[in-house]
């Protein structure tokens, strides 16, 4: 008989955990963890491992080394003790084809003894309006709603979200942003795998970025924003000619404006990124600066430091 941890939320947890597809490892001695009543973002490039990772916490996938956790108990030899416990959104949504929307999701609701009421949760997501449309006839942001509806209807202690969002307008999108809050509100630990960036910072109580099969970075939003500084970074953006001497740049601003500690970066060809304690004064003397060098800069914006910046930071602007 499987026993249950009973530490306060302790929902899922990933020590050591090993993966080798042909030789190759794709998740290499990763750690992680996620508690009741949070929500918790994995996040990494494609190919990182995050997936597989997930994977093995649903009990899609055996690992190959390391221990797995879901509410204390194994997500492979505790599959049956578990299901009834956790909710599962798949991004391509697992569902059968040929059945109706509201059918599908009226037969999951019977399989649990306490489900949420199926009608109110369809009102929600907006499913009455597809409800008599076949699963293979439904748009993908339709069939991302009919899938959440699924994962959450039996009422789960952990519910694992794969792109729940993907595919959506943006009405649809606030409405399972809002569904998610409500989800930790109640106690719910949610695991939640997203490329949109500002899903996750909106979201998300705590961040993992996962790269070459392991986590390199780990913490709340306001932490990994903050770049090692009191509160967020502000950057500064604009747009001229490719191959401006950003060393040269950051030199002047120091010596023009007050605080000094600039960097400047081209992060593609002919757009720059100014980062650091930016002031009124910094602009003038970025300004000076390109009006002296007969630079036009395009565009200039001012904004503070984003979770999609700590991403590429961390995992590099090259495509995979």
């Amino acid at each position: 008989m499987p026993t249950t941890d009973t530490r306060p939320g302790g929902a899922v947890d990933v020590r050591g955990l090993r993966k080798t597809y042909g030789g190759r490892d794709v998740v290499d001695g990763l750690d992680l963890q996620a508690t009741a009543g949070t929500v918790t973002a994995v996040l990494g490039p494609n190919g990182a491992g995050k997936t597989t990772t997930v994977e093995c916490c649903e009990g899609l996938r055996s690992p190959d080394g390391g221990t797995v956790r879901v509410l204390g108990l194994d997500p492979v030899t505790d599959a049956a003790a578990l299901r009834p416990r956790v909710g599962v959104m798949l991004q391509d949504g697992g569902l059968p084809t040929g059945v109706r929307a509201m059918e599908m999701l009226r037969h999951v609701a019977r399989m649990y003894a306490a489900p949420r009421d199926v009608d109110g949760l369809a009102e929600r997501l907006g499913l009455p309006a597809f409800g008599r449309t076949t699963v293979r006839r439904l748009s993908g942001g339709q069939r991302q709603r009919l899938a959440l509806a699924a994962a959450v209807v039996g009422r789960p202690e952990v519910v694992f979200l794969d792109e729940p969002s993907a595919g959506m307008d943006p009405q649809s999108r606030h409405a399972v942003w809002d569904l998610v809050r409500e989800l930790r509100a109640d106690g719910v630990a949610v695991v939640l795998t997203t490329h949109l960036m500002d899903e996750a910072e909106d979201l998300a109580d705590v961040v993992h970025v996962v790269d070459h099969g392991r986590v390199i970075a780990s913490g709340n939003v306001p932490d990994l924003l903050s770049d090692g500084t009191a509160g967020r970074s502000p950057r500064l953006r604009f747009g001229a000619r490719p191959g401006l001497p950003v060393a040269v740049l950051a030199t002047h601003l120091d010596d023009a404006a007050p605080d000094g500690g600039w960097t400047v970066t081209e992060d593609e060809p002919g757009e720059y990124v100014v980062t650091g304690p930016v002031h009124p004064t910094t602009l003038t003397a970025l300004t000076t600066w390109l009006a002296r060098h007969d630079v036009l800069a395009t565009r200039i914006t001012v904004g503070r430091r984003t979770l999609e910046d700590v991403f590429l930071d961390l995992t590099g602007r090259h495509l995979r």
